[in-house]
């Protein structure tokens, strides 16, 4: 499989996920659905990882653990955590600024040299993510203020999980087949949702579910986890980890174009203008439109059909 389509697929699926599922936790509970997705999911990839076994070592598994733990507990905690707080819209952008968290990192913590150019685009579109987290204080009138910034939070400590799962998953990958990675790193992270869920149980109950509950297991088991992960875990495994990160432009889009039929959430002042200071920014970075994925898959394609 092409590993520029993997990840264009993945995230048209993640794209759709922010109203679906804020649709979905209206009937379930989030620990309880979290734990649902990716216990039933893991189940999947059991045939294929007895069909190509493969030995791993210690340090493996525990790098798939952390891929776990960044990628699965982290980001799907504080993403279902947020959902309910605030819009879904908001989820995909925040969640767009993820190379702007991987080259802070960088400079702050591997004391790379920033380069002034790169540096002032990443500023500005960090510029954009505080936009957003912080928009429900300009609009004024809107109730529950501080709630929504507390899920446009959650939804920036989300991306962060997913910009750790990415630097990790590129590590353990180059080792391990995205069978194994995906199937160890779900049933690790359905197993840190158990606890939670049980004690949901307390007030809520299966008969209790309905379509909206039903939307999001059937789409979270088959298409947002198993489908998803194994595709990003493939694409990320055969193309550089920086250029992973440019694929979730194409999450925004899907996820405006899903959340106003679903939801009847329609895109305000301040996320268009937060959506153009992270994009602008990280264009500006990156100074490199010929990177953009579906420019990519064509090149991609060209360079399968010369071999």
């Amino acid at each position: 499989m092409n590993p520029i389509l993997a990840l264009i697929i993945a995230n048209i699926i993640w794209g759709a996920a922010s109203p679906i599922f804020k649709l979905a936790l209206t009937n379930i509970p989030p620990f309880t659905l979290a734990f649902i997705r990716f216990f039933f999911a893991s189940i999947i990839f059991i045939p294929f990882i007895l069909f190509k076994p493969q030995r791993i070592t210690w340090k493996n598994f525990w790098q798939i653990i952390l891929v776990g733990f960044f990628g699965v507990t982290i980001n799907i905690t504080f993403f279902f955590l947020g959902l309910p707080k605030t819009t879904s819209i908001n989820a995909p952008v925040i969640a767009s600024s993820g190379p702007v968290f991987i080259y802070l990192f960088s400079v702050l913590f591997l004391r790379e040299r920033p380069k002034l150019k790169i540096f002032s685009g990443m500023l500005i579109a960090l510029l954009g993510v505080l936009i957003i987290i912080f928009a429900p204080i300009f609009l004024a009138g809107q109730k529950m203020i501080f709630g929504e910034i507390e899920g446009n939070i959650f939804f920036l400590i989300a991306t962060l999980g997913s910009v750790f799962q990415t630097i990790f998953g590129k590590k353990v990958l180059k080792d391990v087949n995205s069978y194994l990675v995906t199937f160890i790193s779900f049933v690790f992270g359905s197993l840190t949702f158990l606890p939670f869920a049980l004690g949901e149980m307390n007030s809520w109950s299966f008969q209790l579910l309905d379509i909206n509950g039903w939307l999001g297991i059937v789409f979270g088991v088959i298409f947002s986890s198993a489908l998803a992960y194994f595709l990003f875990y493939f694409g990320i495994g055969k193309i550089q980890a920086q250029e992973a990160g440019l694929f979730t432009y194409i999450d925004p889009v899907v996820a405006v174009l899903l959340a106003i039929p679903l939801l009847g959430e329609y895109p305000n002042l301040f996320f268009f203008l937060g959506s153009i200071l992270v994009f602008g920014g990280i264009y500006l970075a990156e100074g490199r439109i010929h990177y953009h994925p579906f420019h990519r898959f064509k090149l991609q394609s060209s360079k399968t059909e010369l071999n």
